[in-house]
């Protein structure tokens, strides 16, 4: 008889995410069999394992109030130290449902900078990503680029295999080999149907996700330290994933899956498994590690992408960017704080989040992710198109009585609903 053995906490951890992410809908008695059937040599109780999966707040909620609705999940980032931002500002968790947010540790003035913050990623608007692409932008930081002794071109372009990038200094192209090097037409030629999909779809999720999808496959590489940190990044973030968000009934329509497949056969191609073998020769110079199997689970799964694609699409801020602190703050109707783009050297990529009043310690930060000159029910629905339910902020509650006070019932709100379908985006991630 075979013996088994009780895997150690890290082991078994990496083993139910990479599990969860790839199987998202599975409860936990489900996960617990998978995990027996893919690790026969293992003892593992239901008991242990829901209590890891809860952990890393992966269990579906079965509560009443979340009955026919799902939700975001997030968890806190393991080792996050707030002071390189700000001091006067800590991460709350408030629950599974409500998540992680930013609360005021001080007193902050109206118009205060609370923080500045570079992004983690940056997948630019396409008309600036289109300047990039044409060397009149820096690869990095998306600064225009005028006439300047400082400007670089990308090491690696040749004659034969020409990358267009340039950078505006020697900085901005060392900052870049955390990402470029895997976006690269000259080193790595396989990303760029991938890019030219993401472009062709102005699909800014999907741009972002082979952002910081080359970030963590290059840390990977480099150094095990910036790893651990990047992915615990990626892992904490906001997600709820594309088949979950149709599931949730928000389009009456069809979701473009047929796109989302292509896309998922080109991402595969870009960073694991490239078509040529000229492409795989050029993708094993710079990506020489073999990949963790919970790793390779958790990015090129075909269930585990749409999550990607989902997380990319909650936590990016309206300029394409990526960042780890701003990631946190969540939405109310009455923000009290605001996100800039006022440095002039990176205009389109350094944030920095202003005080649109003053805030007294234990106020939570918000900021708006709708148009907050918007009707009530058009705010409500376009934060619904996310996942984020009804918005229960001090405004709409305060509109929800005022429109029941004068008699507008629900037949009134059902016929402003009517529309939604037209005024959401085609495809869900498409950006």
């Amino acid at each position: 008889m075979a013996t088994t053995v009780s895997p150690t906490e890290e082991n078994l951890k990496a083993a139910l995410v990479a599990l969860k992410t790839a199987n998202p809908t599975l409860g936990v008695p489900k996960v617990h069999a998978l995990l027996l059937s893919t690790h026969p040599e293992w003892t593992v109780s239901e008991k242990r394992t829901r209590k890891v999966l809860q952990g890393e707040n992966l269990v579906l909620s079965s509560s009443p109030s979340a009955a026919g609705q799902l939700y975001p999940t997030s968890k806190l980032i393991d080792g996050l130290d707030i002071a390189k931002w700000t001091t006067k500002a800590e991460v709350k968790h408030f629950g599974k449902l409500k998540g992680k947010g930013l609360v005021a540790t001080a007193p902050i003035a109206a118009g205060e900078t609370i923080w500045k913050e570079d992004p983690f990623v940056l997948a630019p608007e396409w008309d600036l990503y289109d300047h990039q692409m044409s060397s009149h932008a820096c690869g990095y930081c998306s600064t225009p680029l005028a006439s300047s002794p400082l400007i670089v071109p990308c090491a690696a372009s040749t004659s034969s295999t020409p990358c267009p990038m340039r950078f505006c200094s020697r900085l901005c192209l060392a900052r870049a080999g955390r990402t470029h090097p895997l976006l690269c037409a000259s080193r790595n030629p396989a990303s760029a149907p991938l890019l030219h999909l993401a472009r062709r779809n102005q699909w800014m999720a999907l741009h972002a996700l082979a952002q910081c999808t080359s970030r963590v496959l290059l840390s990977y590489n480099q150094e095990e330290t910036a790893f651990e940190e990047d992915w615990e990044v990626v892992r904490s973030m906001a997600q709820l994933g594309m088949e979950e968000r149709a599931k949730g009934g928000w389009l009456s329509g069809e979701p473009d899956r047929a796109l989302w497949k292509k896309a998922h056969k080109l991402f595969v191609q870009a960073f694991q498994e490239p078509a040529t073998e000229t492409e795989k020769k050029r993708l094993a110079k710079l990506l020489k590690k073999p990949l963790r199997q919970d790793v390779a689970d958790a990015l090129f799964g075909y269930d585990a992408f749409l999550r990607g694609l989902g997380r990319m699409s909650l936590n990016l801020e309206a300029h394409g960017g990526l960042y780890v602190l701003h990631s946190h703050i969540n939405h109310s109707c009455t923000p009290n704080v605001s996100v800039r783009h006022l440095d002039q050297r990176t205009a389109l990529s350094r944030i920095t989040v202003l005080a649109r009043r003053d805030i007294a310690p234990g106020e939570e930060l918000f900021i708006t992710y709708v148009n907050p000159d918007l009707p009530f029910e058009q705010r409500r629905r376009q934060l619904l198109e996310w996942g984020f339910g009804k918005c229960a902020c001090e405004r709409c509650l305060k509109e929800e009585r005022e429109r029941k006070d004068a008699g507008v019932g629900e037949a009134a709100v059902a016929e402003d609903t009517a529309d939604l379908e037209a005024e959401l985006k085609a495809g869900l991630g498409v950006m």
